[in-house]
């Protein structure tokens, strides 16, 4: 990655590759007995090299660009709520500057709301930070929104890789009930969005 050989090479230039790339995991995966502060603060105190007012001015930066505001900073991740969680997680996954970012089912666990919320914060920062982000995801929504190329996993293998309208054309089992069943979804939706309205109306006369 990034031309240096992770499982071989020389230690000190792997160390520096994996400085060169952020992780958000699909739970957060937040220290419990750190407080959002001290979670973001965690790979940049590991440096060694910055001092501590460095540290919080970086901090409290990387928290304003996923929206958390200041006084959120001493709260303790039991305190959050599963969006703010995932916010804080990609703070401190933003907080060494990537140039590549990975995503573990960033919207798992998410309700429609604060999903679409999280996906336009991604878009946003993947812009303004000139971001390579690598995603897993089951959420056809999120990839709708965010991915140039997928990668189709199944049968224990890799079956297709492009544009995503390139592969869902692809005849297979699996990218086939996969991706109508997304289709199958939406249009019941939209089905139960309008009796939905409907009763709403007659209600209202």
């Amino acid at each position: 990655m990034f031309g240096c050989p992770l499982l071989d090479g020389n230690p000190g230039e792997i160390k520096r590759t994996r400085r060169r790339w952020g992780v958000l995991f699909q739970e957060g995966a937040l220290f419990t007995a750190l407080n959002v502060f001290e979670n973001v603060a965690l790979p940049l105190r590991e440096l060694r090299v910055l001092p501590e007012d460095v540290v919080r001015e970086l901090v409290m930066l990387k928290l304003a660009l996923v929206e958390i505001d200041a006084d959120s900073a001493s709260k303790l991740p039991s305190e959050l709520s599963g969006g703010m969680v995932k916010r804080v997680a990609l703070a401190r996954a933003l907080a060494l500057d990537p140039e590549l970012l990975f995503l573990d089912e960033p919207t798992a666990g998410l309700d429609p709301e604060r999903s679409t919320g999280f996906v336009q914060l991604v878009q946003r920062l993947r812009q303004e930070l000139r971001l390579t982000v690598v995603m897993v995801t089951h959420d056809v929504n999120t990839l709708l929104a965010l991915a140039d190329r997928v990668a189709v996993l199944a049968d224990q293998r890799l079956v297709s890789v492009g544009p995503l309208w390139d592969v869902v054309k692809i005849p297979h089992p699996f990218i086939r009930s996969f991706f109508q069943g997304h289709q199958a979804r939406c249009e019941q939706e939209s089905v139960d969005d309008f009796r939905r309205k409907l009763a709403q109306s007659r209600q209202a006369a």
